[in-house]
């Protein structure tokens, strides 16, 4: 198995950021092959910085394909639309976009919100889709035949914790949640998967992602007495939710999941920053195997080489998952022969064609008829401390 920001030129509106545009084409007419990327690159604090790395793999990714002679012949050439990371946004900017030159293919940089808003209007319009961020519905084939999520699902993430519990010894485990849509499917999932393993799970707790105080709802998890606090919380949330386990003075082992891991400040030294303080003396955060410093992985050292090119990484590459959509999808095309949506789509559940697409942030997608997430295997994951980034892998 093989394992493994853009610079923003200003406004809101979509930016082509390759050869001459072809406005008032069809999609999939001419000789280029477009790709729209929607991300919120104009948010505030780490939501801008997540949406810009975002945008800078799926520039990098267009690089190397186009260097490889592009998809199924044709030049890529990629558009940036500026959703704020706003869904309201989203909507009304990728409609414009649609009428204008319809895309070939549509990526986007979540958050889920964005990503729940704009899958239908997808659907209608028969565009081929990767996301990087599941949601309830993303992966059902049914509902959504043209979309495929680049991330792993809570489920498969929230899997490959089972390992880790077992070698720490963790038997009982407190589980505090996000109210954002992926944060309510990781803490259904979570328990759900936990106590079929045979772990007690004592609390499962939800937060209001807007909400500025998580004390009441940390204090009904401690009062169980769990072995170890299991963490989604993304942003400023996660700021907020370390504030009242210090407020507390609560030690207990937290695990944090990839929206913690990607979020800034725990790579980040005071004042802006937790890194080196004792909010996060006990935690670790699951990651992908490629946002740890590996100067063998030849394939992510090669990807972060491209990326850089292109610009600052300024968060992880947990938020790099577009490199990689544009590889699958030129091997999906070279095996249909094709560039149309729906030969491309059945082309992405054929084992053999993922597998010969030298994908890098991560390396077994494992996509099917039944499910179109990422499925990745279990060591693709990791359990790391925090510890600084440096051009988006942990050192």
């Amino acid at each position: 198995m093989r394992t493994r920001l853009f610079k923003v030129v200003g406004g809101l509106a979509a930016l082509a950021l390759a050869a001459a545009g072809c406005a008032g084409e069809e999609s999939g007419s001419g000789d280029e092959y477009r790709v729209l990327v929607l991300g919120g690159v104009s948010a505030e604090g780490v939501l801008a910085d997540n949406a810009a790395t975002s945008v800078l793999a799926a520039q990098a990714g267009v690089d190397a394909v186009n260097e490889a002679g592009g998809i199924d012949g044709r030049k890529v050439v990629i558009s940036v639309v500026d959703d704020q990371a706003d869904p309201t946004v989203a909507v009304t900017k990728l409609r414009e976009a649609i009428a204008k030159d319809k895309p070939d293919l549509v990526l986007n940089s979540g958050p889920s919100t964005v990503a729940d808003a704009i899958l239908p209007i997808l659907g209608q319009n028969e565009i081929l889709s990767l996301s990087t961020v599941p949601t309830e519905r993303s992966a059902d084939p049914e509902q959504f035949p043209l979309n495929f999520d680049l991330a792993a699902s809570a489920g498969d993430q929230i899997r490959a914790y089972l390992p880790y519990f077992e070698e720490k010894g963790y038997a009982k485990v407190g589980i505090l949640h996000g109210s954002s849509s992926y944060g309510e499917v990781y803490g259904a999932s979570a328990e759900r998967i936990f106590e079929d393993a045979g772990i007690d799970v004592l609390a499962t707790v939800e937060y209001d992602v807007a909400a500025l105080d998580m004390t009441a709802q940390l204090e009904a998890i401690r009062s169980k007495n769990p072995d170890a606090l299991v963490l989604d919380a993304y942003g400023a949330a996660l700021g907020y939710v370390l504030k009242g386990v210090e407020k507390l003075g609560w030690d207990v082992p937290i695990i944090g999941d990839t929206s913690v891991s990607a979020t800034g400040l725990i790579s980040t030294e005071p004042p802006s920053g937790v890194l080196g303080t004792p909010a996060v003396a006990n935690l670790v955060m699951q990651v992908y195997r490629s946002a740890a410093f590996d100067p063998a992985d030849q394939r992510v050292v090669d990807a972060v080489a491209r990326m850089r090119e292109r610009g600052d990484i300024r968060a992880t590459l947990i938020l790099a998952y577009n490199y990689d959509a544009l590889l699958l999808v030129r091997a999906a095309a070279e095996a249909a022969g094709s560039t149309d949506p729906h030969a491309l789509a059945d082309a992405l559940v054929d084992p053999s064609v993922v597998d010969a697409a030298p994908t890098a942030i991560i390396t077994s997608y494992n996509f099917t008829e039944e499910r179109h997430d990422a499925q990745p295997d279990a060591d693709e994951f990791a359990f790391i401390a925090p510890g600084p980034l440096e051009h988006g892998q942990f050192r």
